[in-house]
């Protein structure tokens, strides 16, 4: 798939998206200083949350607390959101940086508002994931999708999937685990290959909820193309999301090893020029294990293998060299070569 000018597949580099979501706390000037210092950590992509909470809720959300947060979900959400305007000149200062803006409608009207402005690609969240009439929606828009899976499974999400294939979208699926943060007990790194299996057409990647890096990388070994998480400038700030979010200096450690994990990924099991010159002294060389006379046939317990590799037999070819007759004297730890032994006679 392609957003913008970034190509996301298996034989790209993974695409880090570093989520301000909420962490800016509704505050502009904060979201914009994150946006400075994942650009300068390498970033390449910013996304944010478009929270339209009147649109995206109703008064029961007043009397929902989520487990991260001691006020309700309306509160939060409230709270936290950019004002259309704000979020407008997120977006362009994001540009002008050289990143790729996107952003999560949780609402019609959200999606409605980014297509105002021209968005190159929607994030649906694993809370949206089975929302039939809202993926309906952002898929109409005709851009590529990324829909993070948490809480579902292979079978419950295939009604999602389905709608983002017959709307003809480009889209990804993200593997994801919704606590936060995720202990290791309950993530999937599996659920990376179950969503290659499952969806051969998606682009799949991982979005995590846990402490550290170290899910986030080990996904790319098993496949992931993008990598999803919470970002801050600071982890001293307070929030519900900030306890799993990366830090600038985190986010260019996931930027910096995930690439080097992708490239060797993609090298086959061989013998490398530059292993060359460690090759001749690492390995071995069939030496005599005693001083041998001429005339003597080699038995097992006359030889033995010993470093550098630089003699003409190679250890490799102990066996080959059993049951041949000397036809002149050695003495221990000599390098044998194969002119050392007499002819076998051709019949």
């Amino acid at each position: 798939m392609k957003i913008a000018h970034r190509e996301i597949g298996p034989e790209h580099p993974p695409l880090v998206i570093a989520e301000i979501g909420i962490n800016h706390g509704g505050d502009l000037a904060v979201a914009k200083e994150m946006a400075r210092l994942a650009a300068l950590s390498g970033c390449e992509m910013i996304k944010h949350q478009t929270h339209i909470v009147e649109d995206e809720m109703t008064e029961e959300a007043k009397q929902i607390f989520p487990p991260n947060a001691d006020v309700s979900i309306w509160e939060v959400m409230e709270a936290c959101a950019l004002s259309r305007e704000d979020e407008a000149a997120l977006k362009a200062y994001v540009e002008e940086l050289g990143m790729i803006f996107i952003s999560t409608p949780f609402s019609r009207a959200a999606c409605d508002f980014l297509e105002t402005l021209d968005v190159p690609a929607y994030k649906i969240g694993s809370g949206e994931a089975d929302n039939l009439p809202l993926i309906r929606h952002v898929a109409s828009k005709g851009k590529p999708v990324i829909m993070s899976t948490g809480m579902q499974t292979i079978d419950s999400v295939r009604a999602s999937v389905q709608i983002l294939e017959d709307s003809g979208v480009e889209y990804a699926l993200l593997e994801c685990t919704n606590l936060y943060p995720s202990p290791p007990e309950i993530v999937s790194l599996q659920g990376v290959t179950d969503l290659k299996a499952a969806f051969p057409k998606a682009v799949v990647g991982f979005s995590d909820h846990s402490i550290g890096p170290e899910m986030a990388l080990a996904s790319v070994a098993l496949g992931a193309c993008i990598l999803e998480r919470h970002y801050t400038d600071t982890r001293y700030r307070q929030g519900p999301d900030i306890i799993c979010s990366m830090d600038p200096a985190e986010l260019r450690h996931l930027i910096d090893r995930s690439r080097e994990i992708h490239t060797a990924l993609h090298n086959p099991k061989q013998r490398t020029a530059p292993e060359e010159d460690v090759y001749r002294f690492a390995r071995a060389s069939v030496v005599a294990d005693a001083d041998l006379p001429a005339g003597h046939v080699i038995t097992e317990a006359d030889i033995w293998a010993r470093r550098p590799g630089s003699g003409p037999i190679a250890g490799y070819d102990f066996d080959k060299v059993l049951g041949k007759t000397l036809k002149v004297a050695v003495t221990r730890n000599r390098q044998l070569d194969w002119g050392d032994f007499e002819e076998v006679p051709a019949f």
